[in-house]
C-alpha cells in the first residue's frame, strides 16, 4: 500500500514537472512577445498596482515628516470616512450617481444612433467628413469647453441670452440657476463623447457578415428592418461590455467637466457638485490627504461592487458579453 502511494505521488510529481517544462518551452519559444509586453506590464504595475499601497492612508493621520508607514493610525480607525457622512458629501454622492447613470444611458443611445446613421451613409467622402467632425470634440480640452460655455451662457453678453433679448424674452441667469445644469452637462457630454463611442460601434457593424444583409434584402427587409434585426442584435455584446466598463467608473466624475464648465460656482452645487469636486475643495481647504484617500477608497470599492453586480446581470442576459 505504501509503495502504491509513493508511486502515485511520484507519478503526480512527474506530471507536474512535465507541465512545468512544457510551459517553460512555450514561454521561451515566444520570448519576443513577452519582451514586448514587459514595458506595458511594468507601467501597469508602477501606475496601477504600486499606488494601491497608499490606500492605507485612509486609516492614518498622515504627516509628511513621518511618511506613510511612520504616520499614526487613526483612532477610531474609520475616522477619515466620517467625511462621507456630511450633508454636502451625501449630496455629492447622489449627484455623481444620478448624473453618471444619465450620461451612460443617454450617451449609449446617441452613440448607437450615430453609428447606425454613419453606417447608412453611402457617399464615402461625406461619411469621412461627418465622422471626423463628430469625433473632433473628444480631443477638445474641458478648459476650452468651459470658455465656450461661458461665452454662450453668460448673463450679460452670452450668445443665448443675446438671442433671448433680441426676441424680447427675459434673460436667464444660467450660472445662478442650478436646475438647468443637469441638462447642460448632458448636452456637453454627448457632444464631446458620442462621436468617439460611435467609432467602436461602427467598427462592430463593419465586422458583421455582409451575407446577413444580403439575405435580409432577398427576404424583402427594408433598411429599417436590417438595422433593427441585424445591426442592433450584433451590437448588443459590444454595448454590454462598454456599459460594464462605464459602470466601473460611475463613482468617478470628469473633474475637468464639472469644475471648468460650471466654473465651480457655489450656486450650482446642489445639482453639479460631485465627489471629485467635493474632495478637491476638502483637500484645498484642509490639506488632509487621509480624508481624500478615504473617499477615493470608497469610490473604488463601490465601483468594484457595481461592476460585479453588472457583470452578473450581463452573464444572465448574454454569457458571451460578460467581462469575466
Amino acid at each position: 500500500m505504501t509503495n502504491m502511494l509513493m508511486g502515485t505521488a511520484g507519478a503526480g510529481h512527474s506530471a507536474r514537472a512535465v507541465r512545468t517544462r512544457r510551459t517553460l518551452l512555450q514561454v521561451l519559444s515566444g520570448w519576443q512577445l513577452y519582451a514586448m509586453a514587459l514595458p506595458t506590464m511594468a507601467l501597469l504595475f508602477v501606475f496601477s498596482y504600486w499606488p494601491m499601497f497608499g490606500a492605507i492612508l485612509a486609516f492614518k493621520k498622515y504627516k509628511v515628516k513621518d511618511g506613510i508607514l511612520g504616520s499614526a493610525w487613526m483612532n477610531p480607525l474609520l475616522r477619515n470616512f466620517q467625511a462621507l457622512n456630511s450633508a454636502d458629501a451625501r449630496q455629492a454622492i447622489r449627484n455623481t450617481l444620478s448624473l453618471n447613470f444619465m450620461f451612460i444611458a443617454a450617451g449609449t443611445v446617441f452613440a448607437l444612433a450615430l453609428a447606425l446613421m454613419f453606417n447608412e451613409v453611402r457617399h464615402k467622402a461625406y461619411k469621412k467628413v461627418t465622422q471626423s467632425l463628430s469625433f473632433l470634440p473628444y480631443f477638445i480640452s474641458t478648459v476650452v469647453i468651459g470658455i465656450f460655455a461661458s461665452g454662450m451662457l453668460n448673463y450679460e453678453n452670452g450668445s443665448i441670452n443675446g438671442m433671448l433679448a433680441a426676441l424680447g424674452r427675459e434673460k436667464i441667469g444660467f450660472f445662478m440657476e442650478a436646475r438647468y445644469w443637469p441638462l447642460i452637462l448632458l448636452i456637453v457630454t454627448i457632444w464631446k463623447g458620442a462621436g468617439y463611442s460611435s467609432v467602436v460601434y461602427l467598427a462592430t457593424i463593419a465586422g458583421v457578415d455582409s451575407e446577413l444583409y444580403e439575405a435580409a434584402k432577398i427576404d424583402g427587409a427594408s433598411r429599417w428592418g436590417e438595422m433593427w434585426h441585424i445591426s442592433l442584435p450584433m451590437l448588443r455584446p459590444t454595448v454590454i461590455v462598454l456599459t460594464l466598463l462605464a459602470i466601473g467608473r460611475v463613482m468617478n466624475a470628469d473633474f475637468g467637466l464639472f469644475y471648468n464648465v460650471t466654473q465651480d460656482m457655489p450656486t450650482l452645487y446642489s445639482t453639479t457638485d460631485v465627489i471629485d469636486t467635493h474632495v478637491y475643495r476638502l483637500l484645498r481647504k484642509r490639506g488632509d490627504i487621509g480624508i481624500s484617500t478615504a473617499v477615493g477608497l470608497f469610490q473604488s470599492s463601490i465601483s468594484f461592487i457595481l461592476v460585479l453586480i453588472s457583470n452578473y446581470a450581463a452573464r444572465k442576459i448574454d454569457d458571451s458579453a460578460a467581462l469575466f
